[in-house]
Order: structure tokens, then sequence, then C-alpha cells
């Protein structure tokens, strides 16, 4: 056991380490974990020996849940409330559409069953959410047209549908299809999955509007667990699990909730350490000895699918909706693959005779997207003059607004302050600040230039949030009775150098110090020391 651990703690700092070193060199950071896995793997240097389908699809399904979580969680639908009814139809018939067209190539081009064609086609149908977003977010991406917003909304909700064909195709080779029983999935699958996912989120949300945590960060705990129930729940009744916990993440992230700002961050993190363990998991369940035998099918497979399948079914669906070419042709080449088909790939391993083939095959597909498609997706949306520098790409996305922070200031005006009988346009106040309230005789109000201040006061300033700052190092100095600081005050105290006192706590008080504050025994002073 301590082995495995030691491993597993070498391998998450080689994962953080390439995730630097790829934002760098502009390689998508996703293609390292997979060569980090293969590196760990059977044919590497490591050679661990690993073919253990079963395990890796709990584990990778587990992972799935909250990479399909965080895709609704950290999408702005206010950005991209304007593309839903597109991104609904890219990510539903635009699949369909795919997994057929790939599967009738698969099936004449390789010679596959029909079948076993479809299943291929299903697996490899739907695009990446954590691929997408990476990309977006890593190179920055600014697109026009509002593309960011409909790529986003769609990689984040095709996953449950190419899962559903996924289950028909293996059911099919199992021999326990017809038309009712394809019927009934789809009734179940879509039914439950919407049905669980609206109602859990829902109930959700009123828990974390109405319900007082006492300890902090079981709220995030609460989250993990509604991530965890939207999965399950629908799925042991025949649901889709995958939507249900997708559209549980989109209600949830766009509704006010209690310390959303720290769950964005937390479940940013969480999914950036799923997304490692999913193609750590598939480099290492990778044979490359194997690969050149399945290369010549992947690549055949991979062009079709980049060049016909998927702009067959982008244009089917945005053609009649009058979007540009130039649109057209950037959704087309941002259809990414990636961990959703790794698991799925998993899943036929593991319930079909087809054995690694699908596994293999699948690997080559998604290595060759994330370093082709992934590489290439920014020069190809300057030559087709679809970035756009006015835009922000950042706001489609949920941490937006919590990452443009504004921090306030609160403090009450004393009888002797010069403000006192000044009106507020009379005043010059440090850059960037606004006053945002007063505090007057037991009376809020929202101040305007004319607002004449008086004794007693209380204003709140609101000011941008400086972001990371260097050279700030605080601690605490406790002040005892009989210390040569007690009775004193600050400017009797021989200032060190580069050190400030910058606060003093007294019992439940907050003092902002000035030379003339007395200190006292059982005050707590706050210094900053330049480092």
């Amino acid at each position: 056991m301590t082995n495995l651990l030691l491993l597993c703690a070498i391998v998450i700092f080689a994962c953080v380490f390439l995730n630097k070193i790829s934002v760098r060199i502009g390689i998508p950071m996703l293609l390292a974990f997979i060569l980090l896995g293969m590196l760990f793997g059977s044919d590497g240097l490591f050679k661990i020996p690993f073919e253990n389908y079963s395990f890796a699809e709990d584990i990778c399904t587990g992972a799935l849940i909250f990479i399909m979580f965080y895709g609704g969680f950290g999408t702005n639908w206010e950005q991209a409330r304007s593309t839903a009814g597109k991104a609904v139809l890219l990510s539903s018939a635009g699949v369909v559409i795919t997994a057929v067209l790939t599967g009738v190539f698969i099936h004449f081009a390789l010679g596959l069953t029909w079948e076993a064609g479809m299943l291929m086609g299903s697996i490899i149908g739907s695009t990446d959410a954590a691929s997408v977003f990476s990309v977006l977010r890593s190179r920055k991406l600014n697109l026009k047209d509002n593309t960011a917003s409909l790529l986003e909304l769609e990689s984040g909700s095709n996953d449950p549908f190419a899962y559903l064909l996924t289950m028909i195709c293996i059911q099919a080779m199992q021999g326990e299809t017809g038309a009712s029983r394809v019927l009934q999935m789809l009734v179940l699958q879509i039914g439950l999955g919407l049905a669980f996912g609206a109602l859990i989120s829902l109930a959700a949300v009123w828990v974390l509007q109405h319900v007082r945590f006492e300890t902090a960060g079981f709220d995030t705990v609460f989250v993990m667990g509604v991530a965890l129930l939207a999965y399950a729940a629908p799925t042991a009744l025949g649901g889709n699990g995958y939507l249900s916990t997708y559209l549980a993440g989109l209600f949830l992230g766009n509704h006010r909730i209690p310390d959303k700002k720290n769950q964005v961050h937390f479940f940013d993190g969480l999914t950036g350490l799923m997304q490692m363990l999913i193609f750590f998991l598939l480099g290492l369940l990778s044979t490359p000895s194997r690969l050149p035998a399945a290369a010549g099918d992947a690549i055949l497979i991979a062009l079709f699918l980049t060049f016909v399948a998927r702009p067959a079914a982008v244009a089917a669906i945005l053609g009649p909706a009058g979007d540009s070419l130039p649109k057209v042709l950037l959704v087309s080449f941002s259809g990414l693959r990636g961990a959703a088909s790794i698991v799925f790939a998993i899943l036929a391993v593991e319930q079909t005779s087809l054995g690694d083939f699908v596994f293999h095959t699948t690997f080559v597909i998604v290595l060759l997207s994330i370093l082709f498609q992934g590489t290439l997706l920014p020069a190809v949306a300057k030559h087709l003059h679809m970035t756009d520098d006015e835009s922000d790409v950042m706001k489609t996305f949920n941490d937006y607004s919590e990452e443009t922070p504004v921090q306030f200031i609160r403090f009450r005006i004393p009888v002797s302050h010069p403000w006192v009988g000044k009106a507020l346009k009379e005043i010059t106040f440090p850059p960037q600040t606004l006053v945002v309230l007063r505090e007057h005789g037991g009376t809020r109000e929202v101040p305007n230039g004319e607002s004449i201040l008086c004794a007693g006061d209380v204003l709140i300033l609101s000011a941008l949030e400086p972001g990371e700052i260097r050279g700030v190092h605080l601690f605490e100095i406790p002040v005892k009775k009989g210390d040569h600081y007690a009775g004193k005050t600050l400017s009797q105290i021989p200032r060190e150098d580069l050190s400030l006192i910058i606060l003093i706590q007294r019992g439940s008080e907050v003092i902002i110090p000035n030379g003339g504050v007395l200190l006292q025994a059982g005050d707590t002073l706050v210094l900053n020391h330049l480092d």
C-alpha cells in the first residue's frame, strides 16, 4: 500500500509539472498525461502491468461524473442562452449523424459488422468538454459570434447522447435489443435523466440557500454528494446518469448559492485532477507495441471523422440556421475527442467480444485529436478570421465574475476628521475607489456627490482586489502582561526596518492603528514584513 501511495504522489507531481510545461510550449496538457501513462505502462520505462479494464471502468466512470458535473457548473447560462438551441441540436442530432456516418464508413472501409461499426461511431461520436475547455482557457481563445459558448455548451452536454447510443449498440451486439426495447431505453434514459437532474438540483439549491453548515467547507462536500446522487439515482433505475449530472451542475452553477467562488475553484481543481487520472489510465492501459496494428484503421477513422462526419453534422444543423461558413468550419474542427470516448471504449471492451481492438483504436483517435486539433485550433480560428480581440472567452465560464473581485472597506468618521461637513464631491478619494453606502443616524443610503458627511457616519468604499502581491508576509505578535509593548503607544515603540503594524486585534474589536493607539496586554499585533 505504501508503494502504491508513493507512486500516486509521484504521478500527481509529474502531472502538475507537465501541465506547466505543456502550457508554455503550446501542446495540450492532456496529451502529456497520456504520454506519462505510457511511460509507466507495460511497454514503458517502469513496465507496470495493468490490463484490468473493469477496475479502470469504475475509476473512469467516477472521474467522468465530476467532469460532467463541472461541465455544467462552469458554464455561464447567460452567455450561452442565445446558442442553447443550436447546442442542444448539435449534442443530440449532431451526435447521431456523426455516429451513423462514422459507423457506415467503418463498416464499408474496414469490413466490420454493422453493430461493431455503429458501436465505434457511437464511442467517438461526442466531443470532449475537458479538452475544449482546456484549449479555450489556456490559449485565451476569444471567438466571434458567441462561438465559444456554443462549443462549451455542446461539448458539455453531448456525452449523455453518445452514452445512450453506445449502450444501444452494446445491447444489439448482445442480442438484447428490438424496436420496443430501444424505445423503452430512450424513454428511461432521457426521461429519468431529465427528471432526476431537475429534482435533485432544485432540492440542492433549496438546501444550500436555507441550511447553514456549521463546519466551513461542508457546503462543498454537500455539492459533491449532489453530483454523485445525480448520477447514481437515475442510473439505478435505468436512466441516464450523465445527463442528470450535467443538468444538476448547470442548474447549481447558475443559481445564487453561498460560497460559490470557493466551490467553483474546488471543482475546477478536482476536474483537472480527474482529467489527469483518466488520461493517465488511458496511457497506462495502452500497450504501445499493439498500437501499430490499430494505427492504420484509427488514422482512417480519425480523418473521416474530422473532415467528413463532423463537418456534415455541423453543416446540417448550423447551415439552415444561417451561420457563416467560417463559423461552421471552426465548430467542425473544434470537435475534440477525449475522456468520454475513453470511458465508453473501456465499457465496450468489458461488455462485447471485440477485445482491446476498440480500446487501442479509440486510443489512437483520441491521441490524434488532442495532438492535431487541440494544437492547431487557435491557428485555424485565426486563419478563418474567427478570433475577436474585443471579446473575452473567460466571460463564458461561471467563475468569470468571481475572478473580477471587489473588496470593501468600512470605516467610521471621527468627530475631528477633516471630512466632517464636506460633500462627497469635495473629497479626493484614492484612485479606483467608490463610496457605495453611507450609514447615517441609523439609516442606510446610497450617497451621491451632494451628500454631506457628518461625524459618526459609516462609509463603505469599494475597490478592486489587488490580486497576487509579492513581498507581503504577515505574522502575529501577542502582547502579554509585562511585555515592554504593554502600556505604550505605537509612536513610542521603535519601528523595525521593513516592518509595519497593520492591525491590532483586541478581543472582538479590530483596530487599524495610528501612532496614538495605546497597546494593552492581550492585544494581538498583526505585522507585515517586507521579504
